[in-house]
């Protein structure tokens, strides 16, 4: 009885009508970089807020298709895989934007010279947390997904190299970045 008079009373226009349900938020979406690699993909999400130099200037190389069949030719187990342009002569540099996101198992950085403001082209992403790195590296973003990916590629043979200290293990049978893309995602 008391729904009928109810419903009686907006009718008669007695009683304001309810007010419209709230329109749905949208789901909150990040870009993201795909690496899709003959060992198959791997998927990071950037640290916009921290490094906002360092994500534009890699998601302008990633649009421009800078990474496009280029190898990881740093594979150094229980360090780092790295990409880019060996030579590290290629595109501008950026300026450094150290952080405090640690450099654990997953997170991307960009390799660099002694000059902090010498980064460019060549990222890495580690395969074990390396905290010597916290502070001298930008860290720019962390592996989502192909962690699984990560560790095949750590684990491929190499043909150790040194420069001086430094290990450039290259891999006896390249492993290809056949396509680097960028993607909205939601978060």
């Amino acid at each position: 009885m008391k729904s009928l008079l109810l419903a009686f009373a907006l009718l008669a226009g007695l009683l304001p009508a309810p007010p419209p349900p709230a329109p749905p938020t949208p789901p909150k979406t990040e870009e993201v970089c795909v690496l899709k690699t003959n060992l198959g993909t791997m998927v990071f999400r950037f640290f916009e807020q921290d490094a906002p130099l360092t994500t534009a200037h890699i998601k302008k190389l990633v649009r421009d298709g800078f990474y496009d069949g280029k190898t990881f030719y740093r594979v150094v187990k229980g360090h780092v895989i790295q990409a880019g342009d060996v030579e590290g002569t290629a595109g501008p540099k950026v300026k450094a934007e150290f952080n405090s996101h640690p450099f654990v198992a997953g997170t991307v950085g960009l390799a660099r010279d002694k000059d902090p403001d010498s980064g460019s082209t060549e990222i890495f992403i580690c395969h074990v947390p390396r905290p010597h790195l916290d502070g001298q590296y930008t860290a720019f973003g962390e592996l989502i997904e192909g962690q699984d990916v990560l560790e095949k590629i750590a684990n491929v043979e190499v043909v150790e190299h040194y420069e001086g200290t430094v290990a450039f293990h290259r891999p006896k049978q390249p492993v290809v970045i056949e396509k680097a893309t960028i993607e909205t995602r939601a978060e």
